[in-house]
């Protein structure tokens, strides 16, 4: 896509801290950092969701992940991390480009785990499994 700013980055038309590369996908610093090396990865194909890939697509940026949280530990000596992604607006998705945020995590940062961004149950866990029964 012309102007999917990770497309650009992709294509090394914008710059950025680039801290591993592949044929498929690309890793850079955050330049809104959340935490001391957060990284945003990318699949190099232009996709808005996880449901926009191919499972092979997908399989290679879960082996980026992994490669990538193994260089940030080693690199910056991280005690932990939270990794995920937001999927279209309602999640919080800003970029139209399927990203995936690595937090690299530092013992007593203030931050908080998964379940704190989001606590707003609508029924029970019995009501909510009755659905997935029908």
């Amino acid at each position: 896509m012309d102007d999917c700013i990770f497309c650009k980055i992709g294509k090394k038309e914008v710059p950025a801290s680039i801290i591993y590369e592949d044929d498929n996908s690309l890793a850079f610093l955050d330049i809104k950092p959340h935490s001391k090396g957060h990284t945003v990865i990318i699949p190099k194909d232009h996709c808005v969701t996880i449901f926009d890939v191919e499972d092979e697509t997908y399989l290679n940026l879960m082996k980026t992940v992994k490669r990538v949280m193994s260089l940030l530990k080693d690199k910056l000596h991280t005690d932990g991390f939270n990794v995920g992604w937001n999927h279209n607006t309602a999640g919080g998705q800003v970029v139209p480009h399927l990203h995936i945020h690595i937090f690299p995590r530092y013992s007593g940062d203030g931050g908080g785990s998964m379940h704190s961004i989001i606590n707003n149950p609508q029924g029970s866990v019995e009501q909510v499994a009755e659905l997935f029964k029908k």
